[in-house]
């Protein structure tokens, strides 16, 4: 089902629903006070749509899952239109994203503050080993973090990290690839709450397709330690889906021509 205008204006008190929709309608989103704008990290269509749909949106502050807090502190007004100048001031070159020319749209299609959501590599590895909850601290049972994930959903997840570490490490390891990416979604959700404290919303987040996931992503975790945000979750696909995806709406883009991941640990 594709998603219209009239939809737009009378779901807009509650985004509940899950819809196909076409870019345009990235001009008339429902209200809410978080809206999380998923992607394919090196899709750049994905970015332009980021930017659009920031233009529209207004926001009050922009959390980025790719940027600490100490990068999102170099962000000034003066940068954010010197493409250049901005991806030095970041080290985006160090940082294992894809070419800064996909990201740089989004910075400059809002004035609103910048806040980093990314955590140090060192708290994300030794949630592999000692557990989300053991790393990100006092407020884990806040976030959900101490409680154990239904085995169901456990068991996808770790199927998913197996599928995605091109099933070279056992599947009994994905364990803790699930912890850490339970304490990113956590980290991330965080500081989203700091955003909308901070500036009073809406805030947009910047974000992988896995964490804007309503099942077990950064909405899941929100609805537990923010029950009163009402968040809005887009994803960014390169493939028409077999059953309707986890998101509250979902577009469909060309994809990407990429190498395979795997193809070097199959040779």
């Amino acid at each position: 089902m594709r998603f219209p205008f009239a939809v737009a204006l009378t779901l807009s008190a509650g985004p509940v629903f899950s819809d196909q929709i076409t870019p345009e309608a990235l001009s008339i989103l429902p209200r809410a006070d978080v809206v999380l704008l998923g992607e394919v990290h090196d899709n750049p269509l994905h970015h332009a749509h980021q930017a659009a749909a920031l233009s529209e949106i207004s926001p009050t502050a922009v959390v980025f899952e790719m940027l600490t807090p100490e990068q999102a502190a170099r962000v000034t007004r003066e940068l954010r239109g010197d493409e250049a100048a901005l991806a030095e001031a970041l080290e985006w070159d160090t940082s294992g994203w894809p070419d800064f020319s996909m990201y740089h749209p989004i910075f400059a299609a809002s004035d609103a503050p910048i806040f980093g959501a990314a955590l140090p590599r060192e708290e994300v590895r030794r949630a592999f080993f000692d557990g989300a909850a053991a790393v990100f601290g006092t407020e884990a049972e806040r976030y959900g973090l101490t409680d154990p994930l239904p085995e169901k959903m456990q068991a996808d997840r770790q199927q998913m990290q197996f599928e995605a570490h091109c099933e070279a490490m056992p599947l009994e390891m994905m364990s803790g690839m699930v912890e850490a990416q339970r304490l990113r979604d956590a980290a991330f959700s965080r500081a989203v709450i700091e955003a909308y404290q901070t500036t009073g919303g809406p805030v947009a987040v910047i974000t992988g397709n896995g964490h804007a996931r309503m099942d077990w992503g950064m909405p899941a975790v929100l609805a537990e330690a923010a029950p009163d945000l009402e968040t809005l979750s887009i994803g960014q696909l390169e493939a028409a889906p077999e059953e309707a995806p986890p998101y509250n709406l979902w577009l469909v883009t060309a994809p990407v021509e990429r190498d395979d991941p795997c193809a070097a640990l199959v040779q």
